[in-house]
C-alpha cells in the first residue's frame, strides 16, 4: 500500500491554511463536494506540488440494501481520476432506505447509519463492495461509522464483522480510530478488543477526529479539538502496525492555522512515539526501528483488489496472502445469492429509518432512547446542511429558521438531497401561510419560486421584467 504520511482533510473554509501548512503529505476532500471537470484551484495547486489527493464518499450506502448505483461510481471513478489519487474510500453504512420491494416511498438519511452486524448484512455488503472495486479505477478502502445506537440480535463483533469483510472482498480498510472512541462510549465496545479482531494489515489509512459528550452520549461532530483518548487509541492501533496514513479530519467550527498544525503535530508524535519501539509495517514486516521489512513479506501487502488483491490468512499466522480476485472463497455467495438477504435487509433497514425520520414507532428491540437521540441529530444535521446550501433561507427567516426546520422535519422525511429538501422546506411553510411578516414572506416566495422551476431564471430583460411584474401582482 502507498505509504501516505501525515494529512488532513481539505474544506473550503480552510483551503489557505492547508496548503500554508508544513508537513501535510496528503489530503483527503469530500467526493460529492468537487466537480471533477471544475476541481478547486487549491487543489490542483497541491496535486501539482505532489501532494496526493484521495476522494472520501459520503453517499454509496455500500451497507444498504440495494445495489451501488452506476452514478454515483462513476461519479467516485470520476473524480479518482481527475485528482489523480491512489485510491478512494467510502463507509460501512447505509444512508438511504425504502422503495421497491418494502412498500415505502424512497427515504434519505442524510447521515451515515450503523448496518446490523449480521450475516445477512455481511453478505449484501460483501457483494456491494465486489460490485463497487469492479467499477471502480483505483482500490476501494472502506471506513468504519460512529453510531449512537446498537442494532438488537447482533451476530458478529465490529472486529469480526470487518475481518470476514476483508477475508471475502479482498477490500483495504479505513480505520476511524475516533469513531472507536464514540462506539465505547455509546455502545460499550472496547476499542482495545476491537483492534486485537481486525486484520490491521489491510489498513490503508486512520482517521482521526474531535466529538464532544452530552448527556452521557459522544456526539462525533468534527468540530472539536482530538480529545486524549482518542490520542490513546491511535497509539495503541500505532504499537501493532505502522499506519500508512494518518489524517486529521475537521468541519466545523475551524479553528485557527496554529492549532490545526498542533493537532497534526500530536497526531504525528503519538504515531512515532508508538512505532518507535518496533511494531509490524502495513505489509506485515517491521518498522525501521525495528529492523527493515522482508521485501518478499512487503509485496505481499501491495495494493488490493486492482494491484493484486489482498485477503488476510487467519489471524495466527499475521501475513496477508494475495490472491486472484477472479476466485471465490468456497462458500462465497455468487452475483445473485443475497437477494433474499437483501430483502430482509431492506424491510429492517425501511422500518429504522421510517422511525428516524418519518415518525414512525421503533422497530421492536431497538433502544428508543438512543433512537430519539439520533432521529434529533439527524434533524439538527439537516437543518444545518439546508443551511449551507441555501443560505437564503436563514437571512429571510432569522431566529425563526431553526425551529421551523426542525419541527418540518419530524415527520417529513428527505427524499431527494438537500437542494430539494429546501425547496420541500420553503413550499411547507408558504403552504402553512409563514413566515408571519409580509415582506419575509414575499422574500420567501420569490426565493422559491426563482429556484423551483425546471431552469434558472432567465437574465434577459424582457424575462426581468415579467417576473418583476409577477412580483408586484402577488402582493396584491
Amino acid at each position: 500500500m502507498e505509504r501516505l504520511g501525515t494529512g488532513i482533510g481539505w474544506r473550503p473554509e480552510i483551503a489557505d491554511a492547508v496548503e500554508r501548512m508544513p508537513g501535510v503529505d496528503w489530503v483527503e476532500t469530500v467526493a460529492e463536494n468537487v466537480c471533477p471537470g471544475h476541481l478547486p484551484e487549491s487543489l490542483l495547486r497541491l496535486r501539482d506540488r505532489g501532494v496526493t489527493v484521495v476522494p472520501h464518499g459520503v453517499s454509496l450506502g455500500l451497507g444498504g440494501a440495494h445495489r451501488p448505483e452506476e452514478a454515483r461510481l462513476a461519479g467516485l471513478a470520476e473524480r479518482a481520476l481527475a485528482l489523480g489519487s491512489p485510491l478512494v474510500t467510502e463507509h460501512i453504512a447505509f444512508v438511504r432506505a425504502g422503495g421497491p420491494p418494502t412498500g415505502s416511498p424512497p427515504l434519505e438519511a442524510g447521515h451515515l447509519l450503523p448496518v446490523p452486524r449480521t450475516r445477512d448484512a455481511l453478505d449484501v455488503l460483501c457483494e456491494n463492495v465486489r460490485i463497487a472495486q469492479e467499477s471502480l479505477p483505483v482500490p476501494l478502502a472502506v471506513e468504519n461509522i460512529a453510531a449512537l445506537f446498537s442494532w438488537p440480535d447482533e451476530e458478529m463483533t465490529e472486529g469480526q464483522f470487518l475481518y470476514e469483510l476483508v477475508d471475502r472482498t479482498g477490500v483495504r480498510l479505513l480505520i476511524d480510530v475516533a469513531n472507536l472512541h464514540t462506539n465505547h462510549v455509546n455502545r460499550g465496545e472496547d476499542p482495545a478488543g476491537a483492534l486485537d479482531e481486525l486484520p490491521v494489515e489491510a489498513i490503508a489509512y486512520v482517521h482521526v477526529a474531535g466529538g464532544h459528550e452530552r448527556d452521557g452520549v459522544w456526539h462525533d461532530s468534527h468540530a472539536h479539538p482530538v480529545p486524549e483518548p482518542v490520542l490513546d487509541i491511535l497509539a495503541d492501533l500505532a504499537s501493532r502496525i505502522t499506519p500508512p496514513g494518518v489524517l486529521l479530519e475537521r468541519d466545523d467550527d475551524f479553528p485557527e492555522q496554529a492549532e490545526l498544525e498542533r493537532e497534526l503535530r500530536a497526531i504525528r508524535e503519538t504515531v512515532r512515539g508508538r512505532t518507535a519501539a518496533g511494531g509490524r509495517t502495513a505489509a506485515g514486516g517491521r518498522t525501521a526501528a525495528g529492523g527493515p521489512a522482508d521485501p518478499a513479506t512487503a509485496d505481499r501487502g501491495g495494493s488490493p483488489v486492482r494491484s493484486g488483491a489482498v485477503r488476510p490468512t487467519p489471524r495466527r499466522a499475521g501475513v496477508p496472502v494475495p490472491v486472484d480476485p477472479a476466485c471465490e472463497e468456497p462458500g462465497d455467495p455468487g452475483p445473485g445469492a443475497t437477494d433474499p438477504a437483501r430483502r430482509r435487509l431492506a424491510l429492517a433497514q425501511t422500518a429504522l429509518l421510517s422511525s428516524l425520520v418519518a415518525g414512525a414507532a421503533p422497530p421492536e428491540g431497538f433502544d428508543r432512547v438512543r433512537l430519539g437521540v439520533q432521529a434529533d441529530a439527524l434533524a439538527a444535521k439537516r437543518a444545518g446542511v439546508v443551511a449551507k446550501v441555501a443560505p437564503e433561507l436563514p437571512r429571510i427567516l432569522g431566529e425563526e429558521y431553526r425551529p421551523a426546520f426542525l419541527a418540518y422535519a419530524q415527520d417529513r422525511p428527505m427524499t431527494g438531497g438537500h437542494r430539494r429538501d429546501a425547496l420541500d422546506f420553503a413550499e411547507h411553510l408558504l403552504r402553512a401561510g409563514r413566515p408571519e411578516g409580509t415582506r419575509a414572506r414575499r422574500r420567501l416566495r420569490t426565493w422559491w419560486r426563482e429556484r423551483s422551476g425546471p431552469t434558472p431564471p432567465s437574465s434577459r430583460p424582457a424575462a426581468r421584467l415579467a417576473r418583476t411584474a409577477r412580483r408586484i401582482l402577488s402582493r396584491h
